[in-house]
Formats: C-alpha cells, sequence, structure tokens
C-alpha cells in the first residue's frame, strides 16, 4: 500500500475516532434512559402531632357534615308553569338524631325544596322546620334513622381566644368536604346583613371559607362545634383571609327555638325606646343609658313599675326612666341593650340600673317574649 492510501486510511480512522468520541455521551444517555428506574422511596416516618390531630378530626367529624342542594320555582317565558332549577349549595351539620340539620338562613332562603346529602352517598329530601333571619340561622329535618346520623359534638364558645386553631369543613364551590384550617383573628364581631340588617357577635377566622361552605362547622382543636360558618368579606365573592361564623353559643340558644317553636323569640323587657329621640335629650342632661320613651301596658316594663316619656300640661317634655346597667353590665344605647339581652332567654330575670328624676334604683324584671318594639 502505498503512502497515499495509508494517509487516506489514517484520516478516516481519526474521524471515525473523533465521531466516536462526539456521540459517546449521547449513546451513553441512551443507555441509561433505557436501563432508567423509578427512585428510591425514603421512609416518611410517623405524621407530626398536629397531623396526625387534624386527621382525626376530619375523620370522626365529617359524618356529621351534610352536603346542601336546593331548588326554586322559575316560570317559563312563555308558559305559567313552574320548573323547579338548581338554586344554589350550602353545608350543613346534623345536630341530633331525630333528623335535625342546622345550616344557615341564607342558603335556604327562597329555596322551594331542599336536599340533604352525606359522604357515604345518602342522600334525603329535607322538610323546613325553622329560621332565624337575624342569627342567620335555619333548621331541617331529614328522614334519616336515628342510627345513620352521626350529631356533632357541641363546645362553647364564651371562652375562645384570639390566636387558637380552628378548622372548617364544608362544600366549598361544590367539591365535598373539604378541610380547611386557621386561627380564631378575632371575637365579637359585627357585620351587615342583607336579611337582618345586621349579625353580631361573630367569631371572625382565617381559615377559608368560600361560597359553598355557609352552614358548615368551625370547629376547635379537641373537634367540637365552635361556630356555623356564615360569611365571607371579600369585594370579588371568595376568601379573602377574612371568614365569620355564628358562635356555637348563640346557635345552641337559638336551634332549640327553631325545632320546638319554628322561630325564635328574642328576650324583651316590654318598651319603645329610640336612639334618635332619646340621645338629644340625654346629652342635654349629661346623661347616658337608654331612654324610656314608652312603656307596653301589661309588659314586664310595666309590671316592674317602668316610667315612659310624657309631655306636661305646659308642653314641656318630662324624660322617662333612664337605664343605664343589666345586671351591673353599662348600656349606653338600644343596640347594646338588644345585645345584651341576647345573652338571656324568656322567662329570666334581669336587674336594671334605672336613673329616675336623679334618683337610681334598681328594678328586678322577668323578660317576656312579645311586647314593645325591643326587636
Amino acid at each position: 500500500m502505498n503512502g497515499f492510501h495509508m494517509s487516506r486510511l489514517l484520516f478516516w480512522a481519526a474521524i471515525l475516532f473523533l465521531a466516536s468520541l462526539a456521540a459517546r455521551p449521547w449513546l451513553d444517555d441512551l443507555f441509561v434512559s433505557i436501563q432508567a428506574e423509578p427512585r428510591v422511596v425514603a421512609a416518611r416516618g410517623e405524621l407530626a402531632g398536629d397531623e396526625q390531630a387534624t386527621i382525626a378530626i376530619f375523620e370522626t367529624v365529617s359524618p356529621s357534615v351534610a352536603y346542601i342542594a336546593t331548588t326554586a320555582a322559575l316560570a317559563g317565558p312563555w308558559t305559567r308553569n313552574l320548573t323547579e332549577v338548581r338554586r344554589g349549595t350550602g353545608s350543613g351539620v346534623v345536630w341530633d338524631r331525630k333528623g335535625h340539620v342546622v345550616t344557615n338562613w341564607h342558603v335556604i332562603e327562597e329555596a322551594r325544596s331542599a336536599r340533604v346529602g352525606f359522604g357515604d352517598g345518602r342522600s334525603y329530601n329535607a322538610q323546613f322546620v325553622g329560621a332565624s333571619p337575624e342569627h342567620d340561622l335555619a333548621v331541617l329535618r331529614i328522614g334519616a334513622s336515628a342510627a345513620r346520623l352521626q350529631p356533632v359534638t357541641v363546645g362553647s364558645s364564651a371562652d375562645l381566644k384570639v390566636g387558637q386553631k380552628v378548622l372548617a369543613i364544608g362544600n366549598p364551590f361544590g367539591f365535598d368536604y373539604s378541610l380547611t384550617t386557621g386561627v380564631v383573628s378575632a371575637i365579637d364581631r359585627t357585620i351587615a346583613s342583607e336579611q337582618a340588617g345586621e349579625i353580631r357577635r361573630l367569631i371572625q377566622t382565617d381559615a377559608a371559607i368560600n361560597p359553598g361552605n355557609s352552614g358548615g362547622p368551625l370547629l376547635d382543636s379537641a373537634g367540637r362545634l365552635i361556630g356555623i360558618n356564615t360569611a365571607i368579606f371579600s369585594p370579588s365573592g371568595s376568601f379573602s383571609g377574612i371568614g365569620f361564623a355564628v358562635p356555637v353559643d348563640t346557635v345552641n340558644r337559638v336551634v332549640p327555638q327553631l325545632i320546638a317553636h319554628g322561630e325564635y323569640v328574642r328576650p324583651r323587657i316590654g318598651f319603645y325606646g329610640d336612639d334618635d329621640i332619646g340621645r338629644p335629650l340625654l346629652a342635654e342632661l349629661g346623661i347616658e343609658g337608654v331612654l324610656v320613651l314608652r312603656v307596653e301596658p301589661q309588659s314586664p316594663a310595666a309590671r316592674a313599675g317602668l316610667q315612659g316619656t310624657h309631655v306636661s300640661g305646659s308642653g314641656d317634655v318630662i324624660p322617662g326612666d333612664v337605664i343605664q346597667r343589666i345586671d351591673g353590665v353599662p348600656v349606653k344605647s338600644m343596640a347594646e341593650l338588644i345585645e345584651r339581652l341576647e345573652g338571656y332567654e324568656v322567662g329570666e330575670k334581669v336587674t336594671l340600673d334605672v336613673l329616675r328624676n336623679g334618683e337610681r334604683l334598681a328594678m328586678e324584671v322577668t323578660l317576656g317574649g312579645r311586647y314593645g318594639e325591643l326587636d
């Protein structure tokens, strides 16, 4: 073989060698990809204590949470025939083994019918029992056997502390049985309500509450019911970090009346008062409290001897009694007085500290149920 052919052979041998070097990473990658296997799974270990507690609460309480779907009557544009259409969804909690389910009033308001479902697939037509729009609470009843019902464990809201952990279970946007967690952000909040004007003494929480969560339970870290989720504060209509719940102490006071009577009867003293009228008169006298303008005949106020405001023969306004305290707690407006009475029941006795013509009196009153315009 002459030198020229030898040179060409060496040249192409060098080219092939360099090409093999360049292709080796690709060939190695191809070999590795062909031989690839799942990664080794690392042992997780025990869940943290708070995780285990949260899981246990959800598994224990979720059978007590209901999914509520409502329908409304709709008349067709070319006919007077009524058609039932889906109106909305919400949540509820099993209250007792008699089939009572507690939810929000706004969940079932204007509904033609409601159906209550559970996580195991059971579903029941619901019967309306009663409602208190001013508390945004309502009670339905389903025909389930006692053995198939798991009532929620009731706790207390009077001793809640800002910062303590809470959990919410509900059906946001139709996604069944969702769990969110957070803390008590504030207590004793008041929000505006289209149904009742104002809803008072609410729990504020940052646990995510969205449309569909309404009527579901707010729970403490022991899995006890401490509130019924009722509203969110959001310009967009979705959760933005501020949610509200009706305290369980209110629920536990209102719901038995709804079950027994179909409505909630506020405890009343039996007099008429108006801050727009009373405050200017009391301001002139340098007095704080609630001015009694008129006493309802045969009311608890009348029996206790409360005196109303009247006009003298000469046309002068003679102020009536001024209620300054209820069981030692100061009240400076009708709103505060009404809110204070919310903690009592019809038939209970309260002591009113009253100012009459400069004289301080203590008057015992047995609260009634349907007197005056004290709502």
